[in-house]
């Protein structure tokens, strides 16, 4: 019998629009319940201009979500990334990794300087995140766990405010 190769189902990554919102906000909330209103990303995220954001659907239904806003770390501008939203019956696809490139490249094509997350260390590194152990975050978060892409500038030192 030949080999055959696999055909992918991966959904189209897309930019976000305007009227994606409303299922976004549903999405994420399904994902990460209302205890992420009290998180220190989410604070800086309400303060925050969002520059970018990305989507994933399975027809007309929003399966995946991510978003990128601009901050400054200490002097370096940079772009903070998330939350990172896959709805539950679509985790564990590659569904999540396929929007963190999505922001990888776009972060490469428009020459921002980096983009920093709190995120887990293992995942995170395989797109070329590094540890930030000197961006400090303006409310309580594991430093470990707070990771720099370089795209144009070192890991640099200093609070993470808004833009």
């Amino acid at each position: 019998m030949p080999a055959t190769a696999a055909i992918s189902t991966m959904p189209q990554i897309l930019a976000e629009q305007a009227d994606d919102a409303g299922a976004i906000d549903a999405l994420v909330l399904a994902a990460f319940g209302p205890g992420r209103f009290a998180k220190t990303a989410e604070r800086l995220r309400e303060s925050a201009r969002q520059v970018r954001g990305f989507t994933a659907c399975d027809g007309e239904r929003l399966i995946g979500s991510v978003r990128l806003w601009s901050v400054t770390v200490g002097t370096t501008p940079a772009w903070f990334l998330g939350p990172i939203a896959v709805d539950e019956a679509s985790r564990m696809s590659g569904l999540g990794a396929a929007l963190v490139a999505a922001c990888v490249e776009a972060a490469r094509a428009d020459g921002v300087p980096g983009v920093i997350l709190i995120g887990d260390p293992p995942y995170f590194a395989r797109f070329g995140f590094e540890p930030a152990p000197q961006a400090r975050l303006p409310g309580p978060a594991d430093p470990r766990r707070v990771m720099w892409l370089a795209v144009d500038a070192p890991v640099p030192s200093g609070d993470i405010l808004p833009n």
